[in-house]
């Protein structure tokens, strides 16, 4: 039988090397096998079977409260909690009682101070994004999802009347994310395509590999604007489609967010912790409204 090297093997498949040789030590490629620290693989071997996603009991209310038109349930109070939280990370300064007031009735309400346009267009466009990801989160999650989720965001904001901006679409401009380079605008697909092909061969994920795409994704950096806000939806996406209880970056934990960005590699416990915090409030909720998990 002939044997071909890991490096082979994900090039072959078009997975990074760190997953191949994460299915061969798990023992998930048959016949592979470990000469020195070298693994060898039968040059027929295939990737092993993905497994379908699943229905979990939070996903299944999200979605039956979704349809219903429910208000003060599961679903309502994410919409709120996810999209205050993450736009004003990005520094919408739409209060919380707001953006709970235009979710509840659709206008703005009156207000002392001037309320900037692109606050309340995004923050109604975040709420279009949240359902979408409801809706798609049992599927592969793909490029196509990806700008779709950039354009349903960034409608008739200010940022879609500019030239050079690209709704839905990756960055025509280079850009950078606390003083950090980016992959360069002909860089992205390319990126995106080699981390999405990683992610997608996993054959069981857990939280932690759902924090590596969202920080290899963070530094890919592949839109103009909306990056992060895009990032954190797919880690909800992420958490539903695989069973594990999903997180919301709050205020408060939002410097050990950043500081957890950059340290990963470095010191992954930052934001793991981080993460699992955000994972214990949000576990409250569903102990609140009988959820199980």
């Amino acid at each position: 039988m002939d044997y071909i090297s890991v490096i082979r093997f994900a090039e072959k498949y078009g997975i990074s090397e760190r997953t191949a040789r994460n299915y061969c030590a798990s023992g998930q490629i048959e016949g592979a096998f470990l000469t020195g620290k070298t693994w060898n693989i039968p040059a027929d071997a295939l990737l092993p079977h993905k497994r379908k996603g699943r229905i979990s009991p939070l996903l299944k209310r999200l979605r039956e409260e979704k349809e219903a038109g429910m208000k003060g349930g599961i679903y309502h109070r994410t919409q709120i909690d996810l999209t205050y939280n993450s736009n004003h990370i990005e520094g919408c300064r739409l209060t919380k009682d707001q953006t709970r007031y235009i979710f509840e009735t659709n206008t703005i309400g009156i207000s002392a101070e001037s309320v900037r346009i692109d606050d309340i267009m995004e923050t109604v466009n975040h709420f279009r994004c949240i359902d979408y990801v409801i809706d798609h989160a049992t599927d592969k999650i793909t490029e196509t999802h990806i700008k779709h989720l950039h354009e349903l965001l960034k409608t008739n904001t200010s940022d879609s009347q500019k030239e050079w901006f690209a709704v839905g679409d990756y960055k025509k401009l280079a850009n950078e994310v606390g003083g950090k380079d980016t992959s360069k605008p002909e860089e992205v697909h390319q990126h995106m395509k080699e981390l999405l092909m990683s992610y997608n061969a996993i054959q069981s994920i857990t939280l932690e590999d759902i924090i590596d795409f969202h920080v290899q994704f963070e530094r890919i950096h592949p839109f103009q604007d909306g990056n992060g806000r895009i990032g954190r939806l797919l880690l909800f996406w992420q958490c539903l489609q695989n069973g594990i209880v999903p997180f919301i970056i709050t205020e408060e934990l939002q410097l050990f967010y950043y500081r957890g960005l950059q340290n990963w590699g470095h010191i992954n416990g930052y934001l793991t912790d981080t993460c699992f915090t955000g994972q214990d409030q949000y576990k409250k909720m569903l102990d609140y409204f009988n959820i199980k998990y």
